[in-house]
C-alpha cells in the first residue's frame, strides 16, 4: 500500500509542471489577447503570430500597477506595463490601428478575463480567441477564460498558446528554484479561483 501512494506521489509530481502547460495551436482565430505578466516573451510570440496571419486584431488589458496612480499625481511619470507592450508590438511591425487596449487596472488573470468579454459581447463574429501568455500560465488562464465566457452564454472557443520565447516546460520542474516556484505559484492561483473567485463570474 505505502509503494502504491509513493508512487501515485511521485507521478503526480512528475507531470504536475507539465499538465500547466497547455497548447491548442496555433490556430486561425477572430481575436488575440495577450495577458499581461512576463512581457518580452508574450510581446514575442504575440508579434509573431499577428505577422504569420493568425488574427488580425489584438487585445490588451490595462494593467493595475498599484501605486502608478500616485506617482503620476506627483508628476513622476513611468510608462505602463501595457503601454509598452502597445509600444514593442508596434516596432515588432504590428498596426497600431490593429491593437485595443481595454480599460480596467486588472489586478488578476480573472478580471482580464471578465474585462474582455465584457467588451466581446455582442460580437458574434469574434467566436475564436487566441490567448497568449506564457507556458505555465496556459492551463490557467484557459481553464479562466473558457469558464468566463461560458458563463456569459458565448460560444467563443479559447485557444491557448504558450510563447515559444520562455522556456518553462514543466519537465524537471522540482530540479531548479525559479520552476518550483512557478509551479507552486499556479496550483496555489488555480485553488484560489476554483474556491473563491469563481462565484464572481455569475455575479458579472
Amino acid at each position: 500500500m505505502l509503494s502504491v501512494v509513493v508512487v501515485s506521489v511521485l507521478l503526480v509530481m512528475r507531470f504536475a509542471g507539465t499538465w500547466l502547460v497547455r497548447n491548442d495551436g496555433p490556430r486561425k482565430a477572430d481575436v488575440m489577447v495577450m495577458l499581461m505578466g512576463s512581457i518580452p516573451d508574450r510581446v514575442l510570440e504575440t508579434s509573431d503570430l499577428y505577422r504569420a496571419g493568425y488574427a488580425k486584431k489584438i487585445i490588451l488589458v490595462e494593467e493595475n500597477m498599484g501605486s502608478y496612480r500616485k506617482l503620476e499625481e506627483r508628476g513622476a511619470e513611468i510608462l505602463s506595463n501595457t503601454t509598452q507592450c502597445f509600444n514593442a508590438l508596434i516596432r515588432l511591425g504590428v498596426k497600431s490601428t490593429d491593437i485595443t487596449i481595454l480599460p480596467g487596472d486588472a489586478e488578476s488573470t480573472l478580471a482580464e478575463a471578465m474585462i474582455v468579454r465584457n467588451f466581446l459581447k455582442g460580437q458574434p463574429e469574434a467566436d475564436r480567441l487566441i490567448l497568449v501568455t506564457s507556458p505555465g500560465h496556459t492551463r490557467r488562464s484557459w481553464i479562466i477564460f473558457s469558464q468566463a465566457f461560458r458563463k456569459s452564454g458565448m460560444k467563443t472557443s479559447i485557444i491557448a498558446v504558450p510563447s515559444k520565447y520562455n522556456a518553462f516546460s514543466g519537465h524537471g520542474w522540482w530540479k531548479h528554484k525559479e520552476t518550483i516556484q512557478t509551479v507552486l505559484q499556479e496550483y496555489i492561483k488555480l485553488f484560489s479561483f476554483f474556491v473563491f473567485e469563481r462565484s464572481r463570474l455569475d455575479a458579472a
